[in-house]
């Protein structure tokens, strides 16, 4: 049997860390995919249609290949949380979730292109956030590490000092649920282990 090509589309470090970590050979690719945060959906169900929508779009590129997309983000209630624009964003984002626990919800898609096979979850963990400080939230915003992140922090960098609790899967809550991924890549002939 010939080994399918295992595609990532996503840019992300961290998706690609985490698939990396599955110690196969895959490719990288930019879906292309224009994300609408501003769709009326749930934000379980937005996350599953932003993952399929950019599994689809990078599986037209590719044939006996199996195609994995996420999309992360954070919610406070039914309230998304995106990548803050400016410090300012980030400054007001940081304060609201001062001392709240939030929702990162991650929606996974997979697509083998051979058979037409689609595969599409959706995590949820929680993340519980300490109470911070006017000078906490300068010193942190100062750092830069807000700025890429949704919700305005980074729960595996250095916004990880500010995380009083986690529960849920932490690969999720980083981008990628690898338990899912190995899972449906072991249903679609792929050897993990």
């Amino acid at each position: 049997m010939i080994q399918k090509k295992v595609i990532l589309a996503s840019t992300s470090p961290r998706r690609k860390e985490l698939m990396s970590r599955l110690k196969i050979d895959f490719q990288i690719v930019d879906s292309g995919y224009e994300e609408d945060m501003s769709l009326k959906m749930l934000p379980t169900a937005l996350a599953k249609f932003l993952s399929m929508g950019k599994a689809k779009k990078a599986a037209k590129n590719y044939k006996d290949s199996i195609v994995v997309a996420a999309d992360t983000f954070v919610t406070m209630g039914n309230k998304l949380l995106g990548k803050p624009q400016t410090k300012e964003v980030a400054v007001k984002m940081l304060q609201s979730l001062s001392n709240k626990t939030v929702q990162i919800i991650t929606g996974l898609a997979i697509i083998d292109t051979s058979t037409n096979k689609h595969f599409s979850i959706v995590e949820i963990g929680k993340v519980k956030i300490k109470k911070l400080s006017k000078s906490e939230i300068e010193n942190y915003i100062n750092s830069g590490e807000p700025m890429g992140h949704a919700g305005a922090f980074a729960v595996q960098g250095l916004g990880g000092v500010f995380i009083e609790k986690i529960s849920g899967d932490f690969n999720s809550i980083m981008g990628l649920p690898l338990f899912k991924v190995a899972k449906i890549f072991t249903k679609l002939g792929i050897k993990i282990l």
